[in-house]
């Protein structure tokens, strides 16, 4: 494997998340997502946590918008992937392949 940082489930769905929103991915949005897809709850503090993590290995960037948002008077602050952030989702699904190999007799097909 690479020499990216590893990032677990709850990262990989946040940087799915920011890939499925695209230039819409801020906080909210992608906690949304996140509930949508996953169909489960998801904390605000999670989100917030796991982006500022993921932003501080290099993963992810993000901008602050110059426009507030509606109803808190706040900038939303967007979020878009780095060229890392594609290569650890590669590794993190590379991985769980190999683990998956050879087990489909006892698992089933899925």
């Amino acid at each position: 494997m690479g020499s990216s940082s590893a990032i677990g489930e709850f990262e990989q769905l946040v940087v799915l998340a920011v890939l499925q929103l695209g230039r819409e991915a801020y906080g909210v949005a992608i906690r949304t997502v996140i509930e949508e897809r996953t169909d489960r709850p998801v904390s605000r503090g999670a989100v917030y946590t796991t982006l500022d993590r993921l932003e501080s290995k290099g993963l992810l960037s993000s901008s602050v918008s110059p426009t507030t948002s509606p109803g808190t008077g706040q900038a939303r602050r967007y979020y878009q992937v780095e060229p890392e952030g594609i290569e650890a989702l590669h590794e993190a699904r590379a991985a769980l392949r190999q683990m998956w190999t050879g087990l489909e007799p006892l698992l089933g097909e899925l």
